[in-house]
């Protein structure tokens, strides 16, 4: 394998490099865009409950927040809680482009690993198309070998672009379609909070009621 790699020549380093960079990303947002660390179970559910009836303080808010991207959403909405249903909708829409920024973090580079990969393979066959007319030019078409080793170089090049930008490709549209995914569901369940607290004239003045309240840590 690694006589394989050397016979792709110089061009080979960048796409390897490529590749490195292409499945720490790949491994990182399996990781980050985990279900359950973005929506956790329930709490959409249990601060609805909250808002219901319990008073939410700063450092409840601030611990929401941390929790989770849809714990962050929900905070946002929470910590406007006894304005209008218009500011309570813009201060989730100013909070949810940061979000979901976070969420879409690196794809872009992925993207572009995808993109260039190909073409740096490319690269490395014209330039093993390139040695083998010098080696032809030099001591003609009699010696096959010298021939052979541009051939070699061209294909594993090409060979090796394609097989780092097909799975980077792939995984660039998976992870765009599971962060819609996960947008469309925090949607919801801020939605289903918004309608709580702007549902009746009386939800603010039992929201102001004091009380204590246990953030589960999701």
């Amino acid at each position: 394998m690694l006589e394989l790699l050397m016979a792709g020549g110089w061009a080979m380093l960048p796409i390897l490099l490529c590749s490195a960079v292409a499945l720490a990303i790949i491994l990182e947002r399996f990781w980050t865009l985990r279900r359950k660390a973005v929506l956790p179970p329930g709490l959409g559910a249990e601060v609805r409950e909250w808002a219901r009836s319990r008073k939410l303080d700063p450092q409840h808010l601030a611990a929401l927040s941390q929790n989770s991207p849809l714990g962050e959403l929900l905070a946002a909405a929470l910590g406007v809680r006894n304005r209008p249903r218009e500011i309570i909708k813009e201060r989730i829409e100013d909070t949810g482009r940061h979000v979901v920024h976070r969420l879409e973090r690196f794809l872009s580079t992925l993207g572009t690993i995808a993109l260039i990969a190909p073409l740096l393979g490319l690269l490395g066959t014209v330039f093993g198309l390139i040695r083998m007319f010098l080696a032809v030019m030099v001591s003609g078409v009699g010696d096959p070998l010298k021939m052979a080793g541009g051939i070699g170089e061209a294909l594993v090049c090409t060979a090796a672009g394609l097989c780092v930008a097909i799975p980077a490709y792939v995984f660039h549209r998976y992870f765009r379609s599971r962060v819609s995914d996960l947008v469309v569901q925090m949607e919801r369940e801020v939605f289903l909070l918004t309608d709580e607290l702007t549902a009746s004239p009386d939800l603010a003045a039992a929201a102001a009621a004091p009380a204590r309240v246990a953030l589960a840590a999701g």
